[in-house]
């Protein structure tokens, strides 16, 4: 039996993230495993295949702890989450945005509304922060932003309630993911294709070509087991050839970029879609 929800009340990620999957999902579908039992993303950001896959067990990772604090709130409680959020609702202006963004006080629950606040609220629902660590996007040019989507946290706690949540390197993969029954969907930071293109400051640790390549031996060691392992990158000769050592298959996807230092370089690129096994879902046409 199949329940139709609706957009409006089906599980959506309730942050803007660089880089998110909303807009490639029908992209991907195609390419996700027919079957499994225990979902993993190690990359969180904004969570949008774990929304639409909707796994019944999951493990959410990322090295973002701001991040992983907010996703908990979110999911224990969001009564509380909500509260604040209409507090920063009524008192945003310009001169309160930049007084909560050069605020780091505050309990875990003051915390991940801040951090969904200035989310709402910054230019381009940008997450960045510079080397110290500390968020510095300014005020984006907004007229009534959303600040307080109550419906929409609602459902995502409802399906992050099913999840276990917790700041981890990705490299703690490996001691989870161990059979055919495992899938993990990997979206790291992208190799850049160009020198304008590199954009991977979501926390003070970059991602570097070693980086990568420690994720490309993670990849081949969980194909090792036989676990379901989707990677996704950007569409560069590097990658590419590192992937090609190990024998995974590169899928290409049109994606559009709306991130780089020089604007004639943003619109339609072509991603990867990098995967270590071929027996896909394929959806009823």
């Amino acid at each position: 039996m199949v329940i139709q929800i609706s957009k409006e009340t089906s599980p959506r990620p309730f942050l803007k993230w660089a880089g998110g999957k909303s807009r490639l999902i029908q992209q991907y579908i195609p390419y996700f495993p027919k079957s499994y039992k225990n979902y993993y993303e190690p990359f969180l950001g904004g969570g949008a295949v774990f929304f639409y896959l909707q796994p019944t067990t999951a493990i959410l990772t990322d090295i973002n702890a701001e991040l992983i604090n907010t996703y908990c709130c979110v999911r224990d409680r969001v009564d509380e989450l909500i509260a604040l959020l209409k507090e920063h609702k009524i008192q945003h202006n310009k001169d309160y945005y930049y007084s909560i963004r050069n605020n780091y006080s505050g309990t875990d629950i003051e915390k991940a509304a801040r951090l969904i606040y200035l989310n709402k609220t910054c230019f381009n629902g940008l997450y960045r922060v510079n080397s110290q660590g500390k968020f510095n996007v300014p005020l984006g040019r907004y007229e009534n932003p959303n600040i307080c989507s109550e419906v929409l946290l609602r459902t995502a706690s409802e399906a992050l309630k099913r999840a276990e949540i917790k700041q981890a390197d990705f490299t703690e993969i490996l001691n989870h993911a161990n059979s055919s029954d495992d899938f993990v969907f990997f979206d790291p930071p992208y190799h850049p294709i160009s020198d304008t293109s590199y954009f991977t400051a979501y926390s003070q640790n970059c991602f570097s070509k070693k980086d990568q390549e420690i994720l490309r031996d993670i990849c081949a060691e969980l194909a090792s087991r036989d676990v379901k392992v989707i990677v996704c990158n950007s569409d560069s000769e590097f990658v590419r050839n590192i992937y090609r050592d190990i024998n995974f298959e590169t899928y290409k996807i049109k994606a559009a970029r709306s991130i780089n230092s020089n604007i004639k370089n943003r619109g339609v690129v072509d991603e990867l879609l990098i995967t270590s096994f071929k027996d896909f879902y394929l959806p009823k046409q």
